[in-house]
């Protein structure tokens, strides 16, 4: 297939760029559906004339179809989407990009969406799309998801669809509450995942992070206990990687302690650990669900992270090699690869 596509960019590099277009355009009309022609315009960074055009030429094709509201995309459009998904990788060098950074972080599995997040909020919820494939192709077996919070992870509940399981899948929160916005609450989030997946979700009510008395006293509470449980036992984790000053503020930390992380150049952060660029830990928090060393026993476990901001994130959590699969936009991988 390289080899065909090389031949296309010598021949025909028109036709593989057209190709791209319009399968932004389709792909993006499946994103943001119902759509009008402008903000289309707006997201695939095209003018309303051009638009109009290939809007037609997709509606003729049966690909999408049009209605007071705005276009959709036919389940014939949905098929040519998934089958052209990985060809497109291949076109923009993206599959080479995986492989590259497969080697660099040890991984089992990479898979690269276009954009950056940082820019482009529809770039999350490509990686949300690309993580919902992921979980598909990972559904034997799996019974229980932990989930953590914030933005990415919220668009990959967005994309989450109906899960054909022989069982209800259950969502279980996979840390406490930052005390942020609810929609990026871990709570919030595996609720989501379970009533789009047509599972079953559990709530863990204690706040993220806690004093080591508060951590005690909730830790005897029978409720608690069942879901933490439920957590330690997961088969798959999917979780965020966050930068580690930004996760400090989140967390409402004290300047003490920023300074302590600024000290021990911390760059990274997940499940209220903190990272420096080699990936070792130099400042905890004590929080209720799940912990790094519980990872291993936990036979998938998935990051989704991207945007230029987190590549050196990124990369110092991922030399703690406790995650082997990673989801992240085409801006995070280049700056991760020129290091």
């Amino acid at each position: 297939m390289e080899s065909l596509i090389e031949l296309q960019k010598t021949l025909c590099p028109e036709l593989l760029q057209t190709m791209q277009e319009r399968y932004m355009i389709l792909r993006s009309i499946d994103l943001f559906q119902p759509i009008g022609r402008r903000a289309l315009a707006e997201n695939v960074n095209s003018t309303e004339r051009t638009i109009r055009g290939e809007v037609q030429f997709l509606q003729n094709q049966g690909l999408i179809y049009v209605t007071s509201k705005g276009m959709h995309t036919t389940q014939e459009g949905k098929a040519v989407l998934e089958k052209l998904t990985p060809h497109i990788g291949e076109m923009t060098r993206l599959r080479v990009m995986e492989k590259r950074l497969k080697d660099i972080l040890n991984l089992e599995e990479c898979m690269i969406v276009p954009g950056n997040s940082d820019e482009e909020n529809w770039v999350k919820q490509y990686m949300g799309q690309a993580c919902v494939s992921y979980l598909r192709a990972h559904l034997d077996n799996v019974s229980t998801i932990g989930v953590t919070g914030g933005g990415t992870m919220a668009a990959v509940a967005g994309m989450m669809p109906t899960l054909k399981t022989p069982n209800r899948i259950l969502f279980v929160p996979a840390r406490g509450g930052l005390g942020e916005h609810v929609e990026n609450q871990a709570n919030s989030i595996a609720a989501q995942m379970a009533k789009q997946a047509n599972g079953d979700y559990r709530l863990l009510y204690v706040p993220d992070p806690l004093s080591d008395s508060t951590y005690k006293s909730m830790m005897t509470e029978p409720g608690i206990l069942e879901v933490m449980q439920l957590i330690k036992s997961a088969d798959m984790i999917i979780h965020g990687i966050g930068d580690a000053l930004t996760m400090a503020r989140r967390r409402k930390t004290s300047e003490d302690v920023i300074n302590v992380l600024r000290k021990k150049e911390a760059v990274s952060e997940a499940f209220g650990y903190y990272f420096n660029d080699d990936g070792e830990i130099v400042h905890k928090v004590t929080t209720a669900g799940i912990q790094l060393e519980d990872l291993q026993d936990i036979s998938s476990v998935v990051a989704v992270a991207g945007g230029s901001s987190k590549a050196r994130a990124i990369h110092s959590y991922f030399k703690t090699g406790s995650t082997k699969v990673l989801i992240t936009d085409e801006a995070a991988a280049q700056h991760i690869l020129r290091v």
